[in-house]
């Protein structure tokens, strides 16, 4: 069996309102679609995304440019093609877009390799969970007003979720607390809450918020501060009792070692087009697991459930909305908890209707 052709798509998909965080503001995700099929038929897709569609026909076409290290190979041979273009990213430079094709290739492959071994991906690495936490992430932005914020909390607990986030990062500091306050209050103390400030704050600014939210019950505050500050995160981990969730912004093996080595944070959020795919996410696991670290997967909700019920110290896989039309396949929310598919590869097939109402530039094959 060899690689035959790969194919691209570009779809930006719009949200209903524009949305912020304490450093963003966004108003759609543009996708790279990525279909590789082999000689005998066999699909894998994945996907790479970037928010408001920026650079999305570079990302494109660095994925695309790739193509010559896959074509004609054997899709069995996942770590040998890994290899092979990590070693030209690593000769250029290692740029962060390349990280994020090699991604898409990686989880792709492994996506055609449960298909050839008519397994699920969780069960061909080794299942460990059946189902797999996950909190509510779609929702709870910074430029929702209070009002706003607790009804959307109450729509979630009535989909099934039992841990939400919100993100915090105000010019106020104390409009951070009363957010905060005001959500746990009405959702009570079964329901776990997390705060994400999106790498917002300064340490010190960080520790002052920290401080005054720790009556709140947090199961974790996320990115405190900028991601490349690792001395920084260390010091509001060192200052604070909520423990301190960063990592999606590392990129492979090596930016979680450097967390890790700095004692960042308590738990590690590899994001899996940042971090080398499906392989290197379960490198990372397994990194994580030697320091008695939890991982918590960050987006990708659809293609990280497969890697996430594989591994026993990841807790939960962050639910992301934002991509759900993009496949035929559903998730249900029970009782906080994803039922792990039982379907071949990955689990998730794109939906060619709906992504024809989204087409941003056409499609590219090899």
């Amino acid at each position: 069996m060899k690689i035959s052709t790969l194919s691209t798509q570009i779809v930006n998909l719009p949200f209903e309102k524009r949305i912020t965080t304490a450093i963003h503001t966004m108003e759609s995700v543009g996708c790279v679609l990525l279909t590789i099929e082999t000689d005998e038929g066999v699909k894998g897709q994945s996907y790479l995304f970037t928010l408001n569609a920026h650079r999305i026909k570079v990302f494109n076409q660095v994925l695309i440019d790739f193509s010559h290290h896959i074509i004609g190979k054997n899709p069995q041979f996942v770590e040998a093609i890994w290899q092979d273009i990590w070693h030209k990213i690593d000769l250029e430079g290692r740029s962060q877009i390349a990280i994020s094709a090699l991604s898409t290739i990686d989880t792709a492959l492994w996506d055609i390799n449960g298909k050839i071994a008519k397994l699920p991906l969780h069960r061909l690495f080794g299942a460990f969970h059946s189902k797999i936490k996950t909190y509510a992430s779609g929702g709870l932005w910074l430029s929702q007003s209070i009002d706003s914020l607790l009804l959307q909390a109450s729509e979630f607990i009535d989909q099934g979720f039992r841990s939400m986030k919100v993100r915090v990062g105000s010019e106020d500091y104390l409009n951070d607390v009363e957010r905060v306050k005001e959500l746990r209050k009405a959702i009570g103390p079964d329901i776990e809450l997390m705060a994400d400030l999106n790498q917002g704050l300064s340490p010190k600014e960080a520790i002052r918020l920290g401080g005054k939210l720790e009556e709140y019950d947090l199961l974790w505050l996320e990115e405190p501060v900028a991601s490349s500050d690792r001395k920084g995160h260390a010091e509001v981990k060192e200052n604070l009792n909520i423990p301190i969730a960063s990592g999606e912004n590392e990129y492979t093996r090596f930016g979680i070692r450097e967390m890790i080595e700095a004692n960042a944070c308590d738990v590690l959020m590899p994001d899996l087009q940042r971090i080398g795919g499906i392989s290197e996410m379960r490198k990372v696991a397994h990194l994580a697991e030697t320091y008695n670290l939890p991982i918590s997967t960050h987006i990708f909700t659809e293609q990280s459930i497969s890697v996430a019920a594989s591994l026993k110290n990841c807790i939960s896989v962050e639910h992301m909305p934002w991509f759900s039309g993009l496949f035929n396949e559903k998730i249900d929310i029970v009782n906080g908890y994803i039922e792990v598919p039982e379907r071949h590869g990955i689990g998730f097939t794109f939906d060619d209707a709906y992504i024809k109402k989204f087409i941003y530039t056409n499609t590219h094959s090899i």
